[in-house]
Parts: C-alpha cells; structure tokens; sequence
C-alpha cells in the first residue's frame, strides 16, 4: 500500500520534480544561472510561449492543435502595431490584435469543426494564409518607431515586467475555465472519446468554436507582446513558435492524443524548455544542435505519452470460467 501511496504521488507529481531537478542542474553548470538579471530575463522570454502554449493546451486536451499559431501571432501583431501608430490608442491596438487572432481561429474551427478537415490540415493552410497577408500588408518590411507601444512588453509595473503580470492573471482565467466550469471538463471528455461526450449530451462543436476563440485571443496577446518586446512590427516575426508551444505541453504532460493535460504542468513544461535554453545559451551550446536537442525531446515525450497508453488500454478486464473479473497483467 506504501509503495502505491509513492507511486502515485511521484507519477503525479513528476513534471514538478523534473523541474526542480532542471532547476539544480542548471544552478549547478553556470555561475551565472541564478543571477536575479538572468532570471527576470527567462521570465520575460517565456511570457509569449506560455501564452501559445495555452492555447495548444486547449486544443490538444480536446484532440485538436493549431499549427497557425505563429503565423496568426506576426498577423495580429503587425495589426496591433498598425493600429497604434495610426491612433495612438494601446486598447485600440490590444482589441485589433485580439480581433484577428479569433478571426483566423474561426476559420480554423469552421473547417474543422463543420468540414470534418483535420486540425493538422486546416491549421496548416491558415499559416500560410495569415504570414501571407502579413507580408502583403506590409510590403515585406518592418514597422518601425512604436512609441510607448514598446512599454506592454518591455516595461516595469513594481517589481515585476508588466508582461509577467499579463501572463500571471491569463494563468488564473485559464485555470479557472478547466477546473471551475462546465466548458473545461467538456475539453476532457471531448478529447477522451468525443462520440461518447456527443451522446452524453455535450455539444463539441460548440466546444471547438469556443477552443479556437480562446486560442486567437492568446495567439493576439502574444502578438502584442511580441512586437513590444522586440520594439517593431516583424511580419516575418514568430516563425516555428507553433514548435515553442507544442513542445511546452508536451513534455508538461499533456497527452498528445487528447484528453489529459493541466495548466500547472503546462506551465511546468514551459520552464523546463525555458531552463534549457537559457543554460544551453550560457554554456554556449551551438544553436544548431540547441534545435536538433529541443527536437529529440519532442519525439521523446511523445514516445513517452504513447507508450504510457499503450501500456494502460493493454490491461483488459477478462472474466474466467467462474464468473470472476481479473486484468490481464
């Protein structure tokens, strides 16, 4: 019974101590780790993937993804620095980069969720399609000279990055739909057997116009954050950050064949790719081989998530002769 007890609460909790152990480890190979500048720094840097990976969390959760992410993220972007300069006005500029990144998401949802198109395809095509009218905007060039735009991503509020404080009040509301509401355990069943959850009177597609929805807004937040960080208009800004998010909740736990995944392990897997870069980055790995390494974790977590599925659906209940139920081990 003991040994269950540790079983189970090492299982539960082993994104977190994967993270501590990460946390060491890096404390340990660079002096410079620990230094309150670096870690404000990684702090900073994580604010637009966890945004992304949010949203990929929500998706994924209910056997869907968003391989437009990136794309729609420079689009709203670009906008929301267009917005501004034109009217001087920050909500102005949030509101246009929230109202194209669930713009494009409807999209996304209507062909998936009507047409039966795959996540993978339709998102695919909505990558292109947004960089595209991205670059047709704008000419191809960036947009310079944002003012005090810059200051939603590079300034202070107190102690703390103001994007730090965007992404700490987005991680209660996102928290709160998946553990508080109906629409959040919908995810789960949807994503577990979404026939099932059909017949069991949830409306998934429904589900998957909200999914979408909630994944435009952070994919425009991030765009804001984004541009305000890197103080220019970059149409050709974000590319492969789709891989940023995926990776994030992967390897927090979150099954990639749906139906398993939390906020606090998101988060979890979020600083474990952050961590890695950063001592990756301090110890000078070759950048190169930084992607081939981000890479392999990727497949392995998969693997990993696979295997762990494989392992439980192999354990069928068999009933015997006398009528009695035992597993197959």
């Amino acid at each position: 019974m003991k040994n269950n007890k540790v079983s189970y609460y090492l299982q539960k909790f082993s994104i977190l101590i994967v993270l501590i152990v990460m946390f060491i480890a890096c404390s340990l190979l660079s002096p410079y780790f620990l230094k309150a500048n670096n870690l404000m720094n990684i702090a900073r840097q994580l604010c637009v993937g966890i945004l992304i990976a949010y949203g990929e969390m929500i998706l994924i959760v209910s056997g869907f993804l968003d391989l437009s992410v990136g794309s729609v993220l420079a689009l709203a972007g670009v906008m929301a620095v267009s917005a501004y300069k034109s009217t001087g006005s920050m909500p102005v500029a949030i509101l246009a980069a929230l109202a194209v990144g669930v713009l494009c998401n409807l999209f996304n949802a209507f062909f998936v969720g009507n047409f039966n198109v795959p996540a993978f395809i339709a998102t695919l095509g909505m990558q292109q399609v947004a960089r595209g009218i991205a670059l047709y905007y704008t000419g191809g060039a960036n947009i310079l000279q944002l003012g005090k735009f810059v200051n939603i991503g590079q300034g202070m509020l107190g102690v703390l990055p103001i994007p730090v404080i965007i992404v700490i009040i987005i991680t209660v509301i996102v928290w709160y739909l998946f553990n508080q509401t109906r629409y959040g355990r919908s995810l789960y069943a949807i994503g577990g057997n979404r026939k099932a959850a059909e017949a069991s009177g949830i409306n998934s597609l429904k589900s998957i116009y909200i999914s979408y929805a909630i994944n435009g807004l952070l994919a425009g937040m991030a765009g804001v954050i984004f541009m305000a960080r890197n103080n220019a208009g970059l149409p050709n800004g974000a590319v492969g950050y789709e891989m940023t998010g995926l990776t994030a909740v992967i390897v927090g736990g979150t099954s990639f064949t749906g139906g398993v995944g939390t906020v606090m392990g998101t988060i979890a897997g979020a600083f474990i790719i952050g961590f890695l870069e950063n001592i990756m980055n301090l110890i000078g790995v070759n950048s190169y081989i930084q992607s081939v390494i981000e890479g392999m974790i990727i497949v392995l977590a998969v693997a990993f998530d696979i295997r762990s599925k494989n392992k439980k659906s192999s354990k069928v209940i068999m009933v015997s002769d006398d009528g009695e139920e035992k597993k197959t081990p």
